[in-house]
């Protein structure tokens, strides 16, 4: 499943970057709260991350770098989700996939299932290995993703791809 779309790769001075990335951040807010209406929804979907990773490969990595660091902090703030104590891990987590996301879409120019499996592996990878090295929870917090988010990442896969190739093919 493969489909040319129309990516962008907006940048800081352009207005259309922080309006997206508003929309992104609004959606990142909406959707955990969703989620967070099921027993360990959140963990178990990581509903976080999903407009982060359409706002990167949409838009690019400066738009969801923006989504990346603003979605965690305002659902903290708001609504004590994630908690603190494991916000700078879903910070380095969803900054690794704006980045990841931003990079896969410019060097691709379009949007597969496959791409985005790349995206979702590399993020949870890359953060799992960093969320053990430099916090202090251990490797048994460290890999709870791939011990009860699969289904999330599976949602950002190919809900993402759909999101993308769908409903902002313009």
């Amino acid at each position: 499943m493969e489909s040319l779309v129309k990516l962008y790769s907006l940048s800081y001075s352009n207005s259309k970057t922080y309006l997206a990335a508003l929309l992104f951040v609004a959606g990142n807010i909406a959707l955990p709260q969703l989620f967070h209406l099921a027993p360990q929804g959140g963990m178990t979907w990581l509903p976080i991350y999903f407009f982060t990773l359409v706002g990167a490969y949409k838009y690019g990595w400066k738009v969801g770098l923006l989504t990346a660091i603003a979605s965690p902090l305002i659902n903290s703030a708001l609504f004590g989700m994630p908690a603190l104590a494991v916000l700078p891990a879903i910070l380095l987590k969803s900054v690794l996939l704006a980045v990841g996301a931003g990079f896969m879409a410019h060097r691709f120019q379009k949007v597969s299932v496959l791409a985005l499996l790349a995206v979702v592996l590399f993020y949870q990878v890359v953060g799992t290995l960093g969320e053990w090295a430099f916090f202090a929870d251990g490797f048994y917090a460290a890999v709870q993703d791939f011990r009860i988010g699969i289904p999330g990442m599976l949602l950002q896969v190919f809900g993402g791809y759909a999101f993308i190739r769908y409903l902002i093919q313009k």
